[in-house]
């Protein structure tokens, strides 16, 4: 995204974040509907948090440059970009397809990267459409279902860059103290987890 922000690897906390992630701790999650969709409720605090993070990660990858062309013909627009990122984040959410042969993934990234940025930006869309800002019920259909799972998983892979959550990190929770400074951030990473394997748990 050309300019970008100054400190493109970092994500703000949305406000209620740090409440959640305190002595209070987020536990809304998911469980499936005779329709084979997914329900869930949320709290307010919840909803914030939810919906700031998706909506920072759909503005880091979206193209400030599509101003005006619909989603179509965006997806179809071959990309002028054939190397990774240089935003860490970014990096991990639009990895080289072969990163062994730098000319065959950046050909590829030409083909695919607009339409991979596209549909992560319309999944976020689908989180802040069906998450009323005030919490409450959701209710999603299997297809609203499947971009939540979409989206959380953009979330997870961008808190984990600046995080820089190994694979032990369900350890590192489980070892923190409550004035570790990146608390916060992985009591809401652990909590994502959850929400998105009971996601997966009620369409399955």
């Amino acid at each position: 995204m050309p300019g970008g922000p100054e400190e493109p690897d970092e994500l703000d906390w949305p406000q209620g974040a740090e409440e959640a992630a305190g002595p209070w701790r987020p536990r809304a999650w998911f469980r499936g509907t005779r329709r084979g969709g997914a329900t869930a409720r949320f709290t307010a605090d919840e909803a914030t948090l939810v919906r700031g993070l998706v909506s920072q990660v759909a503005e880091l990858v979206g193209d400030e440059d599509s101003g005006g062309q619909d989603d179509l013909e965006e997806m179809l627009k071959l990309s002028d970009s054939v190397r990774p990122p240089d935003d860490p984040v970014l990096a991990r959410l639009l990895p080289d397809a072969y990163p062994d042969d730098p000319a065959a993934a950046g050909e590829f990234r030409r083909y695919t990267e607009n339409s991979l940025r596209a549909g992560k930006v319309a999944a976020a869309q689908t989180v802040l459409a069906t998450l009323p800002s005030d919490g409450g019920r959701v209710r999603l259909s299997g297809e609203d279902a499947q971009a939540w799972l979409r989206a959380l998983n953009d979330v997870r892979l961008a808190l984990g860059v600046r995080l820089e959550v190994t694979e032990d990190w369900e350890q590192m929770v489980e070892r923190l103290r409550p004035d570790d400074p990146r608390a916060a951030g992985l009591w809401v990473y652990d909590w994502l987890t959850v929400l998105q394997e009971t996601l997966v748990e009620a369409l399955w």
